[in-house]
C-alpha cells in the first residue's frame, strides 16, 4: 500500500516510515521543512510538503494513499498556551482527510493519546467512548471529540481506527515527557512526584508503537480503538526514584498544590493516574510488546546525557 503519514519525521513517526518501508509499502511523508524532507528521502520515504493546518494539500495527500497514519499534532502550538488551535486545526485535518477517503473502505488510523483517560481504573479500549463532563471541560477533551469523529468515519466508508499512545512513548531519542522530567530533577536539584507517587503512568518503547501503528494501517476493523500499552502503570514514585539514582540526587515528594511550582506546566500531570491496558488490542491484531520496560529504558544513560 501507499500509505500517507503525518508526522512523518517526528519521534514517533520516524520509527513510523521504516517499519511501513520494511513491510513493503510505500511512504508518502508530511514534511513542512527542508530538513524533515530530506530526513524523508533519506530514509527511503516519498515527500508532500505541507502542514497540518493546510487541510486541501492534507485531502489531496489522502485521496492519492491507500490508507493515511496521522501522528502530526502541533505540540508546540499547544503547550506555548493555545491548546484550541492546535486542537481546531487537527479536528479540520481529520475532517478534510476523511472526507477524501470516504467511499473507499481505506484505512485511517489516528495517534490519540491515553493520558486522563481514566482515573484509578485501568482504561481499556472500550472506556472513553462516551467523553465524562470532566473530559468534556477539560482542554484535552477537544482531542477526545477528534477521535470519536474519527471512529464515526467507518459510516462514510472509512476503515478509521484511533491509536491512543500512553504519555510515555520511551527509547533513546526520546524528547518528550520523561526527558523534560529528567531536566527539571537535574535543574531542582531533586527528583520529584507528587503525594505518596502511587498514581501509575501507562508506557510503551517506541519501537513497538511503531508496530502496532502499522498493523492499524494494514489490518484494524473500522471503527476499532487500539491501545499501545506495554507497562500498565508505572508508579510515578519509581520513575523518579530511577532519574534520582541516576542523577545522585535525592528524590522527594512535592504536594499537590506545589506541583505546578516545581514542574511548570506538566505539574497539570505528574499526579494523574491513569492506568490502560492493551488486552483487547493484543487479542485483535496479535500485537506482542517486545522493546524494554520503562523502568529499564530509565537505567540506560541516554536519559542523563548533556549536551
Amino acid at each position: 500500500m501507499k500509505i500517507f503519514v503525518t508526522g512523518a519525521s517526528g519521534w514517533i513517526g520516524s520509527a513510523v516510515v521504516p517499519e511501513l518501508l520494511e513491510a513493503g509499502h510505500e511512504v508518502v511523508g508530511l514534511a513542512r521543512s527542508d530538513q524533515s524532507a530530506q530526513n524523508l528521502e533519506a530514509a527511503g520515504a516519498m515527500v508532500h510538503r505541507g502542514d497540518v493546518d493546510d487541510p486541501a494539500g492534507l485531502a489531496k495527500a489522502a485521496a492519492d494513499s491507500d490508507g493515511v497514519i496521522h501522528l502530526a499534532f502541533q505540540h508546540d502550538v499547544a503547550f506555548g498556551g493555545n491548546f484550541a488551535a492546535a486542537a481546531s486545526a487537527d479536528r479540520q485535518a481529520v475532517e478534510a482527510m476523511g472526507e477524501a477517503l470516504a467511499d473507499s473502505d481505506r484505512p485511517f488510523v489516528l495517534a490519540s493519546g491515553l493520558l486522563g483517560l481514566s482515573s484509578g481504573a485501568v482504561a481499556t479500549e472500550n472506556d472513553g467512548l462516551v467523553p465524562s463532563p470532566e473530559v468534556r471541560l477539560n482542554p484535552a477533551g477537544r482531542r477526545a471529540a477528534t477521535a470519536l469523529l474519527t471512529l464515526s468515519l467507518r459510516g462514510i466508508g472509512v476503515r478509521s481506527s484511533v491509536l491512543r499512545l500512553p504519555p510515555t512513548v520511551h527509547g533513546d531519542g526520546d524528547n518528550g515527557f520523561v526527558a523534560t522530567f529528567v531536566g527539571i530533577a537535574r535543574q531542582r536539584g531533586v527528583s520529584g512526584y507528587v503525594g505518596d507517587g502511587a498514581n501509575r503512568w501507562p508506557a510503551v518503547h517506541r519501537s513497538d508503537a511503531a508496530r502496532l501503528a502499522c498493523l492499524a494501517v494494514e489490518a484494524a476493523p473500522a471503527g476499532s480503538v487500539l491501545h499501545a500499552v506495554a507497562d500498565e502503570g508505572v508508579p510515578f514514585r519509581d520513575i523518579a526514584e530511577a532519574m534520582g539514582r541516576h542523577l545522585n540526587i535525592p528524590t522527594t515528594s512535592e504536594s499537590p498544590a506545589d506541583a505546578l511550582e516545581h514542574f511548570g506546566p506538566l505539574g497539570h500531570f505528574v499526579g494523574v493516574d491513569t492506568p490502560a491496558s492493551a488486552a483487547i488490542t493484543e487479542e485483535l491484531l496479535g500485537w506482542k510488546p517486545t522493546g524494554p520496560s520503562l523502568l529499564d529504558d530509565l537505567d540506560q544513560d541516554y536519559y542523563y546525557r548533556q549536551g
